[in-house]
Order: C-alpha cells, then sequence, then structure tokens
C-alpha cells in the first residue's frame, strides 16, 4: 500500500473541514485524497487531478467507498483552476500538491523513471505526451543537454556527461535506463555517498520530460487563485529546485516592507494575498524516515489566502 508523506502534517495543516471541498493537484497512490476523503463527512467533496492514467485507474478502486462525493479527473495541476470551473467548483477551501515521481512509477521498469531496473528512457508522467527522455538524450545538442542537466538535475559534471552522451550517440541511440546510467556512471566514477553517479541526470531529464518546473509555477498560481479567503493550500517538495520555485512564490504573494527613496514605507505584494505558515519547511520524522526511506527528502510548505488592506493588516 502507498505511504502518503507528512498525512499527518498536511492533515492538521489543512485544517480539513467537514462539508468542504478540496483539490488534490497530484492523487498519486490516493493515500492523502483517502486521509481527507475521511475527514469530510457525507457533505464534503474532493477533486482529484492525475496526469498518470494509470494512477487514476488503481485510485478509482481505492477510492470507491466515496464515489458520489470525489471525482478524479486525468490532467495537469498547471489547469487545476480550469478543471475545477468546468465541473462547477468555483473556489475551495483547500488544494494539495504533493510534488516529484510516485514510488509506482519508480517501481515499474517500464516507465523509465529509475535506473535500479532495465527499462526504456521513458519518464513521461503523462503517456499522451509525446516527447521522452530519450528524445532529448538523442536529440538535444551537446549546450543543451549540458545547460538542461546543469540546470535541472544541478550536476555539476553536466558538460563531461553531455559530452559522453553525444560521443555514445554517435554510435546507437541510446534506448535504456541502464545504457544511460552505465554511461553516466563510466563518465563521472562510481558511487560516493548515498547518491547514485546517474541521480541527477535522471532528475533532469525527467523534469525536463515533464515541464515539471513549468507546471509547478502555473499549478501555484492556479491553485492560490482558487482558494477562498480562509482557504489554505499546502504543497510537498523533494528537491531544492522546487522548494525554491514554492517558497519564492509564498513570500511575493505574502509581501514585505520596502522603503522609499523620499522616506517611507510601501507594502509590496502580489495578488492574490496569503499568510504563510509555515516559516520553515515541515519535514518528516525520523520515524517516518525509518518507515518510508523515500520521504527523506520531503518538505512541506503550507500557506492560508488572506484579505490584505496594503497597511500590512
Amino acid at each position: 500500500m502507498h505511504q502518503p508523506v507528512l498525512i499527518n502534517e498536511v492533515l492538521e495543516l489543512l485544517l480539513i473541514k467537514r462539508g468542504g471541498i478540496y483539490i488534490d493537484g497530484t492523487v498519486g497512490g490516493g493515500g492523502h485524497s483517502q486521509a481527507i476523503l475521511e475527514l469530510l463527512g457525507p457533505d464534503g467533496f474532493l477533486l482529484g487531478i492525475e496526469r498518470d492514467k494509470e494512477a487514476l485507474t488503481r485510485n478509482e478502486t481505492r477510492l470507491a467507498a466515496w464515489k458520489r462525493q470525489c471525482v478524479l479527473v486525468h490532467g495537469n495541476f498547471r489547469r487545476l483552476a480550469e478543471i475545477a470551473k468546468s465541473r462547477g467548483i468555483d473556489s475551495v477551501d483547500g488544494v494539495l500538491m504533493d510534488l516529484g515521481v510516485s514510488s509506482d512509477q519508480l517501481d515499474t521498469p517500464e516507465r523509465g523513471f529509475s535506473f535500479n531496473g532495465e527499462g526504456p528512457l521513458d519518464m513521461r508522467m503523462d503517456k499522451s505526451e509525446v516527447k521522452t527522455a530519450a528524445d532529448l538524450v538523442n536529440g538535444l545538442s551537446e549546450s543543451d543537454l549540458t545547460s538542461t542537466l546543469r540546470e535541472f538535475g544541478e550536476e555539476p559534471h553536466a558538460g563531461r556527461i553531455a559530452r559522453a552522451i553525444v560521443r555514445e550517440r554517435t554510435n546507437a541511440p541510446i534506448t535504456t535506463t541502464a545504457q544511460l546510467a552505465d554511461l553516466v556512471a563510466r563518465t563521472v566514477g562510481g558511487r560516493h555517498g548515498r547518491l547514485h553517479p546517474a541521480t541527477r541526470t535522471f532528475q533532469a531529464l525527467r523534469i525536463k520530460v515533464n515541464d515539471e518546473m513549468g507546471a509547478l509555477k502555473e499549478g501555484l498560481s492556479a491553485a492560490a487563485d482558487i482558494l477562498k479567503d480562509g482557504g489554505r493550500m499546502a504543497v510537498i517538495s523533494f528537491h531544492s529546485l522546487e522548494d525554491r520555485i514554492v517558497k519564492d512564490f509564498f513570500k511575493r504573494h505574502a509581501g514585505k516592507w520596502e522603503s522609499l527613496q523620499a522616506g517611507g514605507q510601501r507594502f509590496v505584494v502580489e495578488e492574490p494575498t496569503i499568510r504563510i505558515l509555515t516559516r520553515k519547511p515541515v519535514i518528516p520524522s525520523e520515524d517516518e524516515v525509518e518507515s518510508n526511506p523515500r520521504s527523506r527528502s520531503a518538505k512541506l510548505r503550507v500557506a492560508e489566502r488572506i484579505r490584505v488592506n496594503y497597511h500590512g493588516n
């Protein structure tokens, strides 16, 4: 059974209301959705959005007991508000986004997300999308590969890996996860510490294939727009790139005082305005990390939509 990350913290900080309306923008294994539904009571409603059709199929069974108050939709949370409004939902009490790749995706070699098993170099979260990781590996120029690995993987050996990929693919296309993982390991050396040498390369390609950073920026805006006053949004990230985007978005919409050259101050804030509820991200307990090692890098940030009178109150 899927283990939802930071489940108790999510439920507490989202402040689930009986009879409320909520959106799970990343249904995944369904653990968070089920936990929310169990607290909503018979008059509550949950809209679940998931870009992976296979995950939706599994959750039709898992969440069958709540089928009258839960609708599951194939889609991308970047269109969260649009999807909700197409179903008559103009505002909600809370939104959850659990970012990154799911355990089901990682544990299925045919999906190509992991270097721990032989599989096609795919990495698409939504199989209806056209471009795969193999298309990027075999089609991007050396400079584009370098920038992709550097920007989305924060890979210090981006240039060396990109050159090795371009050199290797002149002989034959790189089509499997094992091929790529072996190539990266041969290029930069074997495992040093906890991380496999191909970890950052696989992360970078996955993010690029699924436009995860672009989707996150649009999804945060959509979530803030559809929240009621007092509604809350919770975001779980798994690496520094995601967390930085969430943190910066929250700070811009929480506002700050800026000094004026002529004297005095002004309050600068982006609409809609929020109150940050987690000054530091919430992280898993030692017990949770021990029972679910994949939770170790999770960070939860939560904010509440509020009205601001532009005097800082």
